[in-house]
């Protein structure tokens, strides 16, 4: 149902490769919200997605970028104001990957190459992103700018690897670059902790499943759904939320919050 939250808004969203992506249901949600968006992906990665199937739906264009390029950045971001007739509202920035995951290195045993590569992909290049918008000004005022973010950053999950350290140093960047724009531009940064989700790039990570299932059962309400996520980045792209900045913002059914559950304690029982 849509409540044109959205209505006249302009964004780009970042990362959209299949419809179990989370980027993919936030340019849905966006779409039926009233908002007009540019879709964008590294040319790899379209090329393996179903990004033109979204474009379709939400009549959108597709511009390939690859976010590690500021060349290609700026271009995206001049082209999308062009095309969408005006500045930006709000951006997703929903992409990430780790090269020593997919190559199966033990954190302890990286390949500094593959970690500076998922670095630069997962979170310098939300840095660039940014940075990018602020020196084509190509933000509205009270702007909303995003990244999906995952609790791994606070802490341990061992086989998330060095996506955890990507993840912190990408939850850095929202506080300090918030602070800049936002005395700037007024423009918000926030990132989006989310509940384990099966993504495409989530179900790389060993062991996934069983986080999803730990996470169930440590969660009060649940793990939070892509769909829900979606809807969580809708309001934050909204002017009901117009004073929220430079916050990870979790959004995992509590799980974050919670020491230990019954249902957690009760599989302890049941294995005596």
């Amino acid at each position: 149902m849509s409540n044109n939250l959205l209505k006249g808004k302009r964004g780009i969203i970042f990362g959209a490769l299949n419809n179990q992506s989370i980027a993919w249901k936030v340019a849905e949600r966006a779409h039926e919200e009233g908002a007009s968006i540019v879709l964008t992906n590294a040319p790899i990665a379209m090329r393996m997605g179903e990004i033109n199937e979204l474009a379709a739906k939400t009549n959108s264009k597709i511009i390939p970028a690859d976010a590690t390029s500021i060349e290609d950045l700026e271009k995206l971001i001049a082209e999308s104001m062009e095309v969408l007739g005006g500045k930006l509202d709000f951006i997703l920035h929903s992409i990430g990957m780790s090269v020593n995951v997919r190559k199966g290195n033990h954190y302890t045993d990286e390949n500094y190459d593959y970690t500076f590569k998922g670095f630069d992909v997962s979170a310098l290049s939300f840095h660039k992103v940014l940075q990018s918008a602020m020196k084509l000004d190509a933000m509205n005022d009270w702007g909303s700018i995003l990244a999906l973010t995952y609790i791994a950053a606070q802490r341990i999950f061992p086989d998330y690897n060095d996506m955890a350290d990507n993840k912190a140093y990408l939850e850095s960047i929202a506080r300090n670059f918030g602070y800049h724009y936002g005395q700037a531009k007024k423009v918000r940064v926030n990132t989006i902790s989310q509940s384990p989700t099966m993504t495409t790039a989530g179900s790389g990570v060993k062991g996934f499943s069983e986080f999803i299932t730990y996470s169930e059962l440590m969660s009060p309400l649940g793990n939070a759904k892509a769909e829900d996520c979606a809807n969580y980045c809708i309001a934050m792209f909204s002017d009901l939320t117009k004073y929220v900045t430079m916050q990870n913002l979790y959004h995992d059914g509590g799980f974050s919050s919670t020491g230990v559950t019954e249902a957690v304690i009760s599989r302890f029982s049941d294995n005596k």
